[in-house]
């Protein structure tokens, strides 16, 4: 018994002429006879420059290329309180970029989406990728109508096997009938007939069968080819009926004009099965075999005729095994031999026909509804086990004090040599070939001491020297910046690295300059950040003014009568105040456009700076724009997803899920445990406990990217699969995270017991 109410389509729809909407409507008459409880609605995409006299079911029209109606329709079915939501997607159909706008809509959605892919590219450019694996993000469950397209989805877009389904094109369930009565019908009596249909266009083959007629008319002088359907709109739009008249012109000139008949017709469904069963041979010549799906081939075969095809995806599954006969791409010769062997041997091509209908009963409109029923009761309840339902949203679990690990520093030293620390890793291998870098480096200073600070595990003191000496030997006194990417020989690869990097290097020694042990260690740190400093005013990246801002908190502490470094704070929180007033939106208070890395780091800084220099606007700006970032980096189920890196820069659209980084869990660890000082409530440390559990294993693919055994830390998570790289910056996010997350708690048990008066009024 299904426990949904109202199900909204989203695709063209008849009276438009085409394919999906063609599929997009039985899909939705079919739903709706399957279940007669369940309320269907279609909300219609329409064509630049065409309006459609729709029927009553379709409830929303939206214009392809305004994106304003996108919105509006999202707002539409939301407010209608739809169940779930089954789209149809094809690249052209809607309007930007790769028909990004359609991403409008469902990031708006409070419901859950069921995407069915009629094309699956196996070649995309790179914003077809990043289209399609937002929307597949988004969606519960994707629907592919051939096995061919679940490998693609596997191993080209990454796409988890358990979010795809593979549900073949539905068909009409009518009785198998012998051809002659709708020759008569239909004025073909004594012939031997072979039909194409669909609309009409230059990738179908068309041509390619009337360059075979003159070698089935040598068997069957009584064929003739019927070529039913209008031409293509888009076709017609371009270039009119030019592309007809060329095709009519080719079988003249090979003198078969008489049998091939075009009829400009776009039929209704009784019509359409009249000319499928008076067919003795159907053929799809296409021309490309990335066809996923071809209607057209689907109703057909289950009408159980003998098809002749080219071996497109779609082809290759159905006709398999003896269903069909498979033949050449543009090979005239092959496709005609093979349909006159058809025409002359009765016995076979029935046979073929009657294997054809008995497979197929399976694929009827009734079964392919029951199929998506079922989708869509999984999407709106998703099951986490044997019999056992979840509900929709489900509340965070926060992880248990004792239930956290201990730091494991095992695989942190083993990525270190006498120069520093190491890049990257081969699994969990120090990859020597990409030698070393002071983000790293400044990093595993800062970790050291915090260590310090914490008083927790601190580490080897040789490893702190080490690091220092790297960051002092980055610094290129010429040019006023930090160098950042040494090779394993020793040799600086640039004069200076990049603003961000110069920017981690000063938050690193800032904190040094703070809490070192050794005041000499100190003071190194403290002096080499005041020359350091200045070159800063010069930044233009807001991470880069963070980072500092970061690094100026400890700074400042150690040096509290440095006024230039007081001046300096307080013009970068400006500058980050002005960023967010120039960019924020009702809904979305940020800083940029778009979403990128490190993010959290922009409100903590504003979070710090405000704190430190009393400056209550400061506060309310850095706890508004990290709830909003929280809100955006929790899933529907509760836990932490971090905003993916295959979207970062992608201005406009909604934040991909993938690749997951570790950074962005430690960033948000970081930015809470500086809120829970400026706001005492307990939600910040209940964010901080999600992000701390996605390296354990809470996360969108159920996978622990830290091996608590020895301490490493995969690099991320990828769409099926966890990255087995176990490089430094990861290994430091966790780590980071892990220790500042004990000091959050130490510091919430502390807060239990004191004032609840909040640092400043937020």
């Amino acid at each position: 018994m299904t426990h949904i109410r109202k199900i909204a389509f989203i695709g063209n729809s008849l009276p438009r002429r085409c394919g999906i909407a063609t599929f997009t409507t039985d899909l939705q008459q079919a739903v709706s006879a399957c279940a007669s409880s369940i309320e269907t609605a279609i909300v219609a995409m329409t064509d630049h420059g065409h309006a459609y006299q729709y029927p009553k079911i379709v409830h929303i029209q939206i214009a392809d290329q305004k994106i304003d109606d996108y919105v509006a329709a999202a707002n539409t079915l939301n407010a209608g309180e739809f169940d779930v939501v089954c789209l149809q997607h094809e690249f052209g159909i809607f309007g930007g970029v790769d028909g990004s706008h359609i991403l409008a809509l469902l990031s708006r959605l409070d419901m859950p989406v069921v995407t069915t892919l009629h094309t699956v590219l196996a070649e995309p450019t790179a914003s077809q990728r990043r289209v399609l694996n937002t929307i597949i993000d988004i969606s519960s469950k994707v629907v592919v109508m051939a096995e061919h397209g679940r490998k693609l989805l596997r191993h080209i877009y990454e796409v988890p096997a358990s979010k795809i389904e593979v549900i073949a094109h539905g068909i009409p369930d009518i009785a198998f009938c012998e051809p002659e009565a709708s020759k008569a019908k239909l004025g073909f009596q004594g012939k031997s007939v072979i039909l194409t249909f669909g609309l009409l266009s230059p990738n179908k083959g068309i041509e390619v069968m009337i360059d075979a007629m003159p070698l089935i008319l040598q068997s069957r002088q009584d064929a003739v080819y019927v070529v039913l359907g209008a031409t293509h709109p888009n076709l017609v739009r371009n270039e009119g009926e030019a592309y007809r008249h060329r095709l009519a012109t080719r079988a003249r000139d090979l003198g078969v004009e008489n049998h091939v008949v075009f009829l400009d017709q776009f039929v209704d469904l009784p019509t359409l099965l009249d000319f499928i069963s008076m067919c003795d041979v159907y053929a799809t010549p296409y021309l490309n075999e990335a066809q996923m799906t071809s209607g057209t081939l689907a109703y057909s075969f289950g009408s159980g005729k003998a098809v002749v095809s080219t071996p497109y995806w779609h082809a290759r599954e159905l006709l398999a095994d003896g269903f069909g006969v498979l033949v050449p791409f543009n090979d005239a010769k092959a496709i005609g031999s093979e349909i006159a062997a058809l025409l002359t041997d009765d016995v076979r091509r029935d046979a073929i026909g009657a294997r054809a209908y008995k497979v197929s009963r399976s694929m009827t409109w009734e079964r392919t509804a029951e199929h998506y029923l079922e989708l869509f009761e999984q999407a709106v309840h998703p099951r986490t086990g044997p019999g056992e339902m979840a509900p929709v949203e489900r509340k965070p679990s926060a992880l248990a004090a004792h239930t956290y690990p201990e730091p494991n520093f095992d695989a942190f030293i083993a990525m270190c040599d006498d120069t520093g620390l190491f890049q990257h890793a081969v699994h969990s291998v120090p990859d020597r070939s990409h030698g070393y870098c002071v983000d790293d480096n400044a990093r595993g200073l800062l970790l050291a001491v915090t260590l310090d600070a914490c008083r927790d595990m601190p580490l080897p003191g040789i490893l702190t020297t080490r690091f220092a000496a790297f960051v002092q030997h980055a610094w290129n006194p010429d040019a006023r910046r930090f160098r950042n990417f040494m090779s394993f020989d020793r040799r600086w690869l640039e004069d200076m690295g990049s603003e961000d990097s110069h920017g981690r290097t000063l938050w690193a020694l800032g904190e040094c300059a703070r809490s070192a042990p050794e005041a000499s260690v100190s003071n190194w740190a403290g002096a080499l950040f005041a020359e350091a400093l200045p070159t800063v005013e010069t930044f233009s990246s807001p991470r880069a003014w963070a980072f500092t801002l970061l690094g100026l908190d400890g700074y400042c502490a150690h040096r509290v009568d440095d006024i230039n470094a007081r001046r300096v704070r307080l013009r970068l929180a400006g500058k980050l105040m002005a960023l967010l007033a120039k960019v924020e939106k009702p809904g979305r208070p940020w800083f940029e456009d778009g979403l990128s890395y490190d993010n959290a780091r922009l409100p903590q800084a504003l979070l710090l700076a405000g704190l430190a220099a009393g400056r209550a606007d400061y506060v309310s700006a850095g706890l508004r724009t990290l709830r909003w970032l929280i809100s955006i980096q929790t899933a529907r189920e509760g836990h932490f997803r971090p905003v993916g890196s295959d979207g970062f820069s992608d201005i406009g659209m909604p934040p991909q899920r993938f690749d997951q980084q570790p950074l962005e869990a430690a960033a948000t660890i970081s930015a809470c445990l500086v809120a829970s000082r400026a706001d005492r409530h307990p939600e910040w440390k209940d964010h901080a406990e999600l992000a701390l559990a996605w390296f354990l294993g809470k996360n969108d693919l159920s996978l622990p990217l830290v091996d608590t055994e020895t301490g490493s830390c995969r690099d991320g998570l990828h769409r099926a699969r966890a990255n087995e790289n176990r490089g430094a910056e990861s290994l430091l996010s966790y780590l980071l995270g892990l220790v500042e997350f004990r000091e959050l708690t130490r510091a919430s048990s502390q807060a239990a017991t004191a004032s609840p008066a909040h640092a400043l009024s937020a």
